[in-house]
């Protein structure tokens, strides 16, 4: 008997609070180079503006690593198993996960996002959509060590963690989310994960700064999200979305950069900017495959299975709990 939508969503809510955007916000711009941490893009126009970049003719992540799923789908649901709780830490619209529920069938689906409105709207959707899912849905920082609150007993858990999200942490910290992760998982666990290969600068560089002017809006947000939750005093049109391929980093940057002398306040901090100078507020590190499964090796997990496109763009990594 199909249950009804009540009896199959559950949600809680651990957002971070104003005093904590606060803290992140001021310790960042109190650096020498000014940061904010790229977790604070996603309220719920920031997680809109995210899923129209990735329809940009110019963002092949989004497109290359669907074809891979679609196209590897027995297989990959092999390695995951059926009847499993399947994790997605960063779901935004869960549109990858859709090619894998059908095939997989899991027990239970937990998508996990710092966007409390967008994540509800989502999971509503998502139980209309697959009528026998059971939708266990957080809003949680997931980039920190956590206690999800609901876990099907005797259950294989296994994350899903597609987007190559995993770039937008520092190698070291992408290891301790990984640790992590096996953490949420146990022993017999599984990840299954995308990473965007290195590749022509070119082709990076487009992808981060699409004619439609997308992904600036994207940056420039996190500025209104400031202006909005803090009272703070950004003048949004004095800042300009920069982003550029680190290629010694091997690394997309991004910036907001000043056009003009400047003073900025949040509550009873005040920041002073010259032309010029930037808040960077997003890495995209790119990996081969070789060094990315070394990083997941040293983090607890053993590399079985990995899947690109003939291009050799992007890859999807399973990995098993070691």
């Amino acid at each position: 008997m199909i249950q009804n939508v009540a009896e199959r969503l559950t949600f809680v809510d651990f957002a971070p609070t104003a005093n904590n955007i606060y803290s992140d916000v001021v310790k960042g711009l109190s650096l020498k180079q000014k940061s904010i941490p790229p977790k604070y893009f996603y309220d719920e126009r920031g997680s809109r503006l995210f899923d129209s970049i990735c329809e940009t003719p110019e963002y092949y992540p989004t497109r290359t690593e669907m074809a891979i799923l679609s196209n590897n789908l027995a297989e990959i649901c092999d390695c995951l198993g059926p009847n499993a709780v399947l994790i997605e830490p960063g779901s935004g619209s869960s549109q990858k996960v859709r090619l894998l529920l059908d095939q997989l069938e899991p027990h239970t689906y937990m998508p996990l996002d710092i966007s409390s409105d967008y994540l509800l709207q989502v999971s509503k959707t998502l139980i209309e959509e697959f009528p026998e899912l059971q939708v266990a849905a957080a809003c949680v920082d997931f980039t920190k060590r956590m206690n999800l609150p609901h876990y099907p007993d005797n259950r294989r858990r296994v994350v899903f963690f597609p987007g190559s999200s995993i770039g937008n942490f520092e190698p070291h910290s992408a290891e301790k989310f990984l640790k992590n992760m096996s953490y949420l998982t146990g022993s017999d666990g599984g990840l299954l994960i995308g990473i965007d290969l290195k590749k022509n600068s070119d082709l990076l560089n487009a992808a981060y700064n699409d004619k439609q002017g997308i992904t600036a809006q994207f940056n420039l947000n996190v500025l209104y999200r400031i202006n909005s939750e803090l009272g703070a005093n950004f003048k949004i049109n004095q800042f300009q979305h920069h982003a550029f391929y680190n290629e010694d980093d091997g690394r997309i940057e991004v910036h907001l950069r000043s056009r003009c002398d400047q003073e900025v306040k949040i509550i009873d901090q005040t920041f002073l900017f010259t032309p010029g100078e930037t808040i960077h507020t997003e890495n995209s590190y790119k990996y081969t495959i070789e060094e990315f499964s070394a990083l997941a090796f040293r983090a607890g997990h053993q590399l079985r299975h990995a899947w690109t496109d003939d291009q050799q763009q992007f890859a999807v990594l399973y990995f098993d709990v070691r």
